[in-house]
């Protein structure tokens, strides 16, 4: 199992929900090179309303519904690792928001494999 504890570096990329890589969804190619690149893990979240670069508010409510909503996937791990995967975003993301900041983590835990 991975550790991870300390120090380390919390990578976001916001892109659209739509946002697609050879016909899937653009979150999805992130995730799967993350595991790929042997990354601690990557999680994406649904944003229910916002702006971007575009200034077109992409909102959930139910009045204004959009296909097109924001999402973010948050990879964690130490620097020397995110910085290497950021050569797949730069393939990947041509449109939408990539960022880096660091964070401590306090506790790191996965399930055991049955």
């Amino acid at each position: 199992m991975m550790r991870l504890r300390g120090q380390a570096v919390r990578l976001t990329a916001i892109v659209g929900e739509t946002d697609t890589y050879q016909h899937k969804p653009l979150y999805h190619e992130i995730v799967r090179r993350a595991r790929q690149a042997g990354l601690a893990g990557a999680s994406v979240f649904r944003g229910v309303e916002g702006f971007g670069a575009s200034s077109a508010i992409h909102t959930a409510r139910l009045l204004s519904l959009s296909e097109d909503m924001p999402v973010a996937v948050v990879i964690v791990d130490d620097e020397q690792r995110v910085r290497d995967f950021l050569p797949e975003l730069d393939e990947l993301v041509a449109e939408g928001l990539v960022l880096l900041d660091e964070v401590e983590v306090i506790r790191y835990a996965g399930r055991e494999q049955r």
